[in-house]
């Protein structure tokens, strides 16, 4: 990728902020896309990045804000810590990137092997998407859910039942939980019935164990440092996950697949699914994945269904597509948008 196209995709990362409401981070990304020269090992490895460094590929732009916010979260730049949110209001642009120059090359080591891994933000408040797709599965089958999540980082999304989740006038889940969501509802109301959830279990090539600090910090560090009730909604699922023994299995996305799906599974409804995660397998991978899905929605039966249910780009606006698919039959609808980090949901619902 050209010296050019990688400043741009700082850029354009620094509007994507914006809209998603972390003006710090927005400048941040900014600052790193003009003013970065290549005079460090850091620089010159982000200047001539040999991959795609947009938010459509490789996210190099929240690789690095990543890895300066897990500084200042492990508490070893304190020249940085001091100039991060909450105290960063009179701070200058000058002042900030002195910091980050410095940083980088006081903790060159550390920000380059950073560098090597994408960022794995775990967004809690995508189950506000998912929830809908799920009890429109549960309403059309009647039965009982197994989840299978793609790309599931460190399962937080997986326990939505043990969260209170707000759609318009309906709610699920524990009231008493840490961790309340309630997106900004559009369209249709809800299938009014209960979430019943059997199983669950996700695969991902680098899970996080909740139950690890280092983990724990590795996800949060991912979180923009201006968005002070994300983070600590995220600290709550990551208590909740901790807590049951349930973990994220380490494993290529493919392999899992066609094992999660080997047998049709009588009196539950199998539910595969993800949340901006699709779009990150190579071409052919998608291809080879949307071929296993189909071969098991191909034996799918009444008593043994399949569901497909994704929030994923899909070269559409405003946010994400929410895309549901069931079998028997893989009737295949658009039932809904979301922002891409949950707080709103715009549910079509299913055609009647």
């Amino acid at each position: 990728m050209t010296e050019k196209a990688v400043r741009q995709s700082f850029v354009r990362q620094a509007d994507a902020c914006e809209v998603l409401g972390s003006p710090f981070t927005a400048r941040l990304c900014r600052l790193a896309g003009n003013r970065l020269r290549a005079d460090g090992a850091v620089s010159r490895h982000i200047l001539s990045w040999p991959g795609d460094a947009s938010a459509q590929g490789d996210s190099v732009p929240l690789r690095l804000a990543g890895a300066l916010h897990a500084l200042v979260l492990q508490q070893r730049n304190s020249q940085l810590a001091a100039l991060y949110p909450p105290k960063n209001d009179d701070v200058s642009d000058a002042d900030l990137w002195a910091a980050v120059v410095e940083t980088l090359g006081s903790e060159e080591a550390f920000i380059l092997d950073r560098l090597k891994g994408p960022p794995q933000t775990n967004e809690v408040r995508r189950a506000g998407a998912t929830l809908p797709m799920f009890l429109e599965v549960n309403r059309r089958t009647g039965l009982p859910l197994v989840l299978s999540e793609v790309g599931a980082s460190a399962g937080l999304n997986l326990f939505l039942d043990q969260y209170h989740v707000q759609l318009g006038a309906q709610s699920w889940g524990d009231a008493g939980s840490p961790v309340r969501l309630a997106p900004k509802w559009r369209g249709k109301a809800v299938a009014s019935v209960a979430l019943d959830i059997q199983s669950r279990a996700g695969c991902d090539l680098r899970p996080a164990d909740p139950g690890l600090e280092a983990d724990r910090e590795r996800l949060i560090s991912f979180l923009w440092p201006d968005q002070v009730e994300r983070i600590a909604r995220t600290r709550a699922a990551l208590q909740i996950a901790a807590k049951s023994d349930i973990r994220v299995v380490k494993a290529d996305a493919l392999d899992w697949l066609e094992q999660r799906t080997a047998t049709a599974q009588a009196g539950v409804a199998h539910v595969i699914y993800s949340t901006i995660a699709w779009q990150y397998l190579p071409e052919a991978a998608r291809a080879r994945g949307e071929e296993i899905i189909a071969a098991a929605g191909a034996r799918a039966s009444d008593t043994a269904p399949l569901a497909w249910a994704r929030m994923e780009v899909d070269g559409n606006s405003p946010g994400a597509g929410l895309t549901l698919t069931l079998w028997p039959g893989g009737e295949q609808h658009l039932v809904g948008r979301a922002d891409f980090h949950g707080r709103w949901v715009d549910w079509f619902g299913w055609p009647s």
